[in-house]
């Protein structure tokens, strides 16, 4: 790709890393009102989880944005990938963000095991948001002037 400038892109993709994280903190949020729900037998309104999967369609529609960002970026401007760990750490993020998407459409009495596996999964969802933010950071430095 001969683009003359990727500057656009990086504006893209930080807006899409911040939106990602403040999504990841609402469904935080979101998550822990209705585990205290379940958890103290207390009724929530239905409009919670109707928002913790509105929110989290948005996240997964960010973190493939910032993948495909990530790779039309670094191919054009060095022509192959590879060139940091920010490329293993945002796969691994997006496979975590795919995990618990699809962990959490199934959740239901019959599979409760798949609710443990939603909240572990972003759990560790949060060391890979904040490894990825430090090398996507280190990266981004790179294109700077």
């Amino acid at each position: 790709m001969n683009l003359p400038s990727f500057l656009w892109l990086w504006k893209i993709a930080a807006w899409s890393m911040g939106l990602s994280l403040a999504a990841y903190v609402l469904l935080a949020i979101l998550g822990g009102w209705m585990f205290y729900g379940r958890t103290t037998n207390q009724m929530r309104p239905q409009w919670v989880r109707n928002l913790h999967y509105g929110i989290g369609i948005i996240m997964v529609i960010l973190v493939l944005l910032l993948l495909i960002i990530g790779l039309v970026g670094t191919l054009g401007h060095y022509g192959s990938l590879g060139h940091s760990f920010h490329l293993i750490a945002g796969l691994l993020t997006v496979v975590l963000v795919l995990i618990s998407a699809i962990s959490a459409t199934q959740i239901n009495p019959e599979r409760p095991w798949l609710r443990s596996l939603h909240i572990g999964t972003n759990i560790i969802l949060f060391v890979g948001f904040m490894i990825v933010s430090f090398t996507g950071w280190t990266v981004v430095q790179k294109y700077l002037p």
